[in-house]
């Protein structure tokens, strides 16, 4: 192919992907896979005859769902819709819940904010990404909630985002409303590198090679227990001064506020989640022991490669486990992972979920959470749970997804197959009762792509060279 060609496909390609701004909404090309709008989805949808993996409540054979205005209004043989209802026949496949990928790093290109050691002030949802393809991807492997952590350089990072993967539509729609919001912590290597004076990663305000405390497990501990120490102060100095408001004191001035401090407030009023990354037992005890001690809990260990090691201490403290499926040895502070952690924890009575740590591996949560049945012998329904109910739980939202239960929100989709077979596939996804990927659409729109393309290579062939070019070399 010659270079003339090579450029036009270049820019056809630039072309297409930027018009997918909201502003120019009604012009996007078929590859940006755009959703229906809400004003073009039925009220009504009734899938037929289909094998409902419903988590919660068992597998039930050639069932009827129905979904209205977004929830899910009906389980059960030979329901009735309306007459404009979308019917969809599902004989021969399977439904389950939306997975939930309980620790994404989608939507976000810098998930650091390394130039201080507590970034609690920080806020995933500023920087959220709402056209990133691999959302798209999510849908396409069933995947249809997200909780988008910070990064993993501070003892205590930023806070999270939890969103409804509802590709294509403005950023504002995709907040889970209601979840509970939650902060990222962080122990181990990842914090201790991110100051490694031999490690040349430009940080914003320090010059390569200078190191910002803390450099050590130990110095990891002290932060949070001084900046917890700290936040303890400020909540007394505010309790304070609402108690002498409400006495009457309407002239009492108000102190200052800490927007550093803010967020572990909430957290020791119960009001924000903790998700703490970690990998090594001793440091897992570590922030157990310092949660203890300033009376709040660890809502979800991340990683937590050596969890099943201290397995009776999680679950005694009460925090759930979101793990890798089968990861290990690929650093110094994961030798020690095994794949047979997540059976181990689940039997230990710890609430454990299978995560893609990633902007990419949330299509394939399903054949993750499959592998746990083979490493540890996990039934068919606990396996489920670790993608479905169990993040779900973690994130606080199990009254709203995370199984097929009536009342919940109609975030589900339709698979070929069973959605632990690697020959599966996806035919359609649905967030809050509208479609969102819909496999024959998708085909559709690579066609047209690629009759796209073809149009722009040979108009661009048979364009006459500009006045004074020359042909390249």
């Amino acid at each position: 192919m010659n270079t003339r060609k090579l450029i036009a496909i270049f820019f056809g390609a630039l072309l297409i992907t930027s018009w997918s701004g909201a502003a120019h909404a009604q012009q996007r090309r078929p590859s940006q896979s755009q959703p229906p709008r809400a004003a073009n989805v039925p009220r009504e949808t009734l899938i037929r005859n289909a094998t409902l993996l419903t988590v919660t409540r068992g597998t039930l054979q050639n069932s009827d769902l129905l979904l209205r205005d977004g929830k899910i209004a009906a389980i059960g043989p030979n329901l009735k819709a309306g007459a404009d209802a979308r019917v969809i026949d599902a004989a021969g496949k399977f439904v389950m819940p939306g997975i939930i990928d309980a620790h994404s790093h989608s939507m976000s290109d810098a998930v650091n904010e390394g130039s201080l050691a507590v970034t609690s002030m920080v806020r995933i949802r500023d920087i959220l990404n709402p056209t990133a393809i691999n959302l798209y991807r999510g849908l396409a492997g069933g995947t249809t909630t997200l909780n988008i952590l910070h990064g993993s350089a501070n003892p205590i990072g930023g806070q999270n985002a939890v969103v409804k993967i509802k590709y294509g539509r403005p950023v504002e729609e995709f907040i889970f409303p209601g979840a509970l919001p939650g902060i990222k912590f962080a122990l181990g290597e990842n914090v201790k590198r991110a100051n490694s004076p031999n490690i040349p990663i430009p940080i914003p305000g320090f010059s390569t090679g200078q190191r910002r405390y803390p450099a050590t497990r130990m110095g990891q501990a002290e932060v949070i227990r001084g900046f917890f120490t700290r936040a303890r102060d400020y909540k007394r100095t505010w309790d304070e001064h609402r108690a002498a408001v409400s006495r009457g004191d309407k002239n009492r001035i108000p102190p200052k506020r800490d927007l550093q401090l803010d967020p572990l407030v909430e957290i020791l009023e119960g009001k924000r989640l903790v998700h703490a990354h970690c990998y090594r037992a001793d440091e897992i005890l570590m922030l157990i022991n310092l949660a203890d001690e300033f009376g709040f809990k660890i809502k979800t260990l991340q990683h937590v490669l050596e969890g099943y090691k201290v397995a009776p201490e999680i679950a005694r403290h009460g925090a759930g486990a979101s793990l890798f499926a089968d990861n290990w040895a690929y650093k110094i502070e994961a030798y020690d992972a095994i794949p047979y952690a997540a059976a181990m924890m689940t039997r230990a009575g710890i609430n454990v979920s299978i995560n893609s740590d990633s902007d990419e591996r949330a299509r394939r949560l399903n054949i993750d959470a499959a592998k746990m049945m083979k490493y540890g012998d996990l039934t068919e329904e606990e396996a489920l749970r670790l993608i479905t109910i169990n993040p779900a739980i973690q994130l606080g939202i199990q009254d709203r997804v995370g199984s097929l239960e009536v009342g919940k929100d109609a975030d589900l989709a339709i698979w070929t197959g069973h959605p632990f077979s690697v020959y599966s596939r996806v035919e359609t996804t649905f967030v809050d009762g509208e479609v969102f990927f819909d496999r024959q659409q998708d085909l559709a729109r690579r066609e047209e792509l690629k009759r796209e393309r073809a149009e722009l290579e040979k108009a661009e062939a048979n364009r006459p060279p500009a006045e004074g070019a020359q042909p390249p070399g």
